[in-house]
């Protein structure tokens, strides 16, 4: 089964950790049964960048990028090439390393 390399993070995954996933999950899904509280304002639906997420390695693993999702991460604070929005990102049979970053835009972010 791949694992998920998570770089720290100082509010969801403070030392960094692995999880695993089975292939066909999103890295969102991941990492919310793996307890990793990532944002996900809309529910996984693609209609925000709050799972915005950076891949360090293993980008070219994942499913490729659809125009709603490349639209909205137009959007996404932080872009960088490697930029996916995590519930959109389909696991296939290759480890991934991933980096959230260090903000996020939601403007109805409750618990802040």
């Amino acid at each position: 089964m791949p694992v998920i390399k998570v770089l720290p993070h100082e509010q969801y995954c403070p030392n960094g950790t692995e999880i695993q996933a089975e292939p066909g999950t999103s890295i969102c899904e991941a990492l919310l049964e793996n307890g990793i509280p990532i944002e996900h304002a809309c529910e996984m639906s693609c209609a925000c960048t709050t799972c915005h997420v950076v891949v360090r390695k293993g980008f070219d693993s994942l499913n490729e990028l659809q125009e709603c999702e490349e639209d909205m991460l137009d959007k996404a604070w932080g872009l960088e090439p490697d930029s996916r929005l995590s519930c959109q990102a389909i696991m296939a049979d290759q480890d991934v390393t991933i980096e959230i970053p260090k903000y996020s835009i939601n403007h109805a972010r409750e618990n802040g």
